[in-house]
């Protein structure tokens, strides 16, 4: 029976519709009429180049040399990671082996496999083994985890303001969720490389066949759908592209039927003739659109053409001069993801996109953790240089080696130190638990009994400064002979070659850390306590106070290899200082303090990688190398200066004191290989700029008896200029009298000329 042609629409029945649909996809509902007329006539002027193009297409296809070739297809399936949760685990795997099980031989089609940068390398030799047992033809594109960790975050596209801190990356789940995504733009692309294999696919399959399949590796073709295909393409060479629309599969045995025709309407595959030119952008990465960007191009219209783009997505890319020259053909099963909630219906599309995102970031963070990993020693100083260790050792009468055997000496005649030795209690009445009011909260001198405190910027209240009488009530003194001194009698121990040094650093050690009956309690709960506020608890300013744990955790590891810690007490004092990065984690506290973007938040960063860098946490040093870019962006103004320091009572202490907590930060990070002195934001902020800054104008700032400073304080953050900038001049060349202890609060370590580069 001969089908009845559709009535075709009135002109002005064509236009009302078109101009409903451009309604729909402008994004203001106040647009004028006028722009809706411009979309609307922009539509029209498209379809009627294409109509011209098809139809010339279509004559000349004759006389063309392609027509001369004999009908045969490539198809080259792209085997790429399973990621969890979006995927099963094992999923690409358990769909190949459906393939090569069920799918036909297919005449005139060569089947081939890409198995693209699989970073679990059990899985991709479970998936090679399978390939090779059934002589499939593939090639394989290496994961190198050497090559990935040279790849930057994606940071220098976005302003300041534009990160996890800022409001507007808060506020909204998708815009957290973009945000995190993009960050790992070029990570993503290394790794899961859609647009790069499927580049590889047509680059293969050219000139071994005359239509190319560059497709997804969980992709299923039934011998009816692949015979609608190639009669579309007998019939209608002339166009250069075939678009195969795909059905989403829950279970894989449906196909089994030869009957079986899904509704097939989800994004689909493409074909490509084999003289086209066109290849996939490889700027586009895995669920930013990879193959939608394609499809755009080529003017095939669809779902896709509704999405809108993120800040940070690329600009659209304009129509391709063969935009048009595509049929639809056939359908394609995409085989089961092992998540078959995520397949089915608007609920599963919408779970989809959040299911995929966080699947990105947690593969990308697995491949950060292995690459820190890779380069991770525990056992090794994290901030101390070994080799400048061993130089020093070997001439035990020089100046600085003298220097440090009287402040060892001095180390000997103190401690041992402890929490329950205090004069003072905790506002928890627990004797074990760290105490000190914060620094610059007075009583107000207006309430009978001073509460609740009022803040006095720069002034110190009495007690809370450090060595000075009144001080023994509370803990600060305490903690910080304890991190000095044991820091001291280890370098001791090591350069010197004595060891009664490292003897009595371990019962420093033992006293504060592993004793039950002297240790301190594993929180730092009730440090710079404001009274009157938040229940007498610190809001975690306080946190501050163990900022030197980083040359401490050196100094345990020399102590260590000297033996006189044994096995226990090596696990206990680990076990401590697990239980202290536990609540680092999560208590509120702690988690507001490593959101700070002023000294805090730099020297939480530095403890936290100092802890994980001793106990081996990969994942956690990697996170923190990301977190300090963030961070860095946000803190470091583009000219280098420090706006939230120098708006402080003491201006240059606090700019000395935060470019000492970034530089040894950079330091730590570089103790895995990890570059934070060469980076640099989208303004130019980085450490490099900020010593720039810091040699340029550490004396414009007003000069106070309260800011006074130590010029050779300035000397190591010019030493780090001159070795980081070759070109830079340093100024004050003079002031080279080495200093190798500073006071604590000036942020420097003990003997810090032995730090590593």
């Amino acid at each position: 029976m001969t089908p009845v042609p559709a009535k075709r629409r009135s002109t002005w029945q064509r236009i009302l519709l078109e101009l409903e649909r451009s309604k729909k996809h402008l994004k203001s509902p106040l647009t004028s009429l006028g722009a809706v007329l411009v979309s609307a006539k922009r539509r029209f002027e498209h379809r009627h180049v294409v109509r011209l193009r098809i139809k010339a297409a279509r004559d000349g296809y004759a006389a063309s040399p392609i027509s001369r070739v004999k009908d045969s297809f490539m198809l080259v399936r792209i085997i790429g990671n399973d990621l969890e949760p979006r995927h099963r685990k094992g999923q690409s795997y358990d769909n190949a082996l459906f393939i090569l099980d069920n799918e036909p031989a297919f005449p005139d089609c060569e089947k081939f496999w890409i198995v693209n940068r699989i970073t679990d390398p059990e899985e991709e030799a479970r998936i090679i083994g399978l390939l090779e047992s059934r002589n499939q033809n593939f090639d394989r594109i290496p994961f190198d985890l050497d090559a990935y960790r040279q790849i930057p975050w994606n940071m220098d596209e976005l302003a300041t303001g534009l990160f996890r801190s800022s409001d507007s990356v808060r506020s909204a789940e998708p815009n957290a969720a973009r945000y995190e995504t993009h960050i790992r733009r070029g990570k993503n692309l290394y790794v899961m490389n859609n647009n790069g294999a499927r580049n590889t696919a047509l680059e293969i399959a050219r000139g071994r066949a005359k239509w190319l399949m560059p497709w997804d590796g969980n992709c299923y073709l039934t011998m009816s759908a692949y015979q609608q295909i190639r009669a579309a393409t007998g019939e209608n060479p002339h166009f250069h592209y075939v678009v195969v629309p795909m059905a989403r599969i829950v279970d894989n045995a449906v196909l089994l039927d030869a009957a079986f025709k899904p509704q097939a309407n989800e994004e689909p595959q493409i074909i490509f003739r084999t003289d086209t030119t066109e290849l996939f952008d490889e700027n586009y990465p895995y669920g930013r659109r990879p193959k939608v960007e394609m499809l755009w191009r080529l003017g095939v219209p669809g779902q896709w053409d509704r999405f809108r783009d993120d800040r940070w997505d690329f600009p659209r890319r304009p129509l391709s001069p063969t935009a048009g020259l595509f049929q639809n053909a056939g359908w394609v099963a995409r085989l089961d993801s092992g998540r078959s909630h995520l397949e089915i219906g608007k609920a599963g599309f919408l779970a989809r996109w959040t299911s995929r995102d966080e699947a990105i970031v947690d593969m990308l963070d697995r491949c950060d953790a292995r690459a820190v990993s890779a380069r991770l020693d525990p056992s090794r100083l994290a901030f101390y240089d070994e080799d400048a260790l061993t130089a020093a050792s070997g001439n035990k009468n020089a100046d600085l080696q003298r220097h440090l055997r009287i402040c060892a000496d001095q180390a000997l005649t103190r401690g041992p130190f402890s929490v329950t030795d205090k004069t003072g209690t905790a506002p928890s009445g627990d004797p074990h638990d760290y105490f000190q009011p914060a620094p610059y909260w007075w009583p107000d001198p207006d309430k009978p009994d001073g509460l609740p405190f009022v803040g006095r910027d720069g002034q110190r209240a009495p007690g809370t400064t450090m060595y000075e009488a009144g001080s023994e009530a509370y803990d600060r003194t305490r903690l910080q002979r304890l991190l000095d001194d044991t820091t001291v009698l280890a370098l001791a121990a090591t350069v010197l070659g004595e060891q009664h040094y490292a003897g009595h650093a371990a019962g420093l050690i033992r006293t504060w850390f592993i004793d039950p009956a002297t240790r301190m309690n594993p929180h730092m709960r009730y440090a710079q306590v404001r009274f009157g506020h938040d229940d007498n608890e610190g809001k975690g300013q306080g946190i501050i106070e163990l900022k030197d744990l980083y040359f401490f955790l050196d100094a345990v590891r020399l102590i260590e290899r000297t033996g006189v810690l044994d096995a226990s007490e090596g696990e206990a004092f680990r076990s401590w200082l697990g239980s202290y990065r536990q609540w680092l984690d999560t208590a509120p506290a702690a988690v507001a303090a490593s959101k700070r973007l002023n000294n805090h938040g730099v020297f939480f960063d530095l403890q936290r990688a100092s802890i994980a860098a001793f106990l081996a946490e990969s994942a956690t040093l990697a996170g923190i190398s990301r977190r300090a870019r963030e961070r860095l962006t946000d803190q470091i103004a583009p000219d280098g200066s420090l706006p939230r320091e120098s708006s402080r009572t003491r201006p240059r202490h606090y700019t000395l004191f935060t470019l000492q907590g970034w530089t040894t930060l950079a330091r730590i990070l570089s103790s895995v290989g990890d570059d934070l002195w060469q980076h640099r934001a989208g303004e130019g902020q980085g450490l490099v700029r900020a010593l720039r800054w810091l040699a340029a104008n550490i004396d414009s700032h007003d000069t106070t008896p309260m800011d006074a400073v130590d010029p050779h304080r300035l000397w190591p953050l010019l030493l780090d200029l001159a070795r980081h900038d070759p070109e830079a001049t340093i100024p004050n060349a003079e002031v080279q009298t080495v200093t190798p202890v500073f006071h604590p609060d000036e942020g420097i370590a003990p003997f810090w000329m032995w730090r590593r580069a």
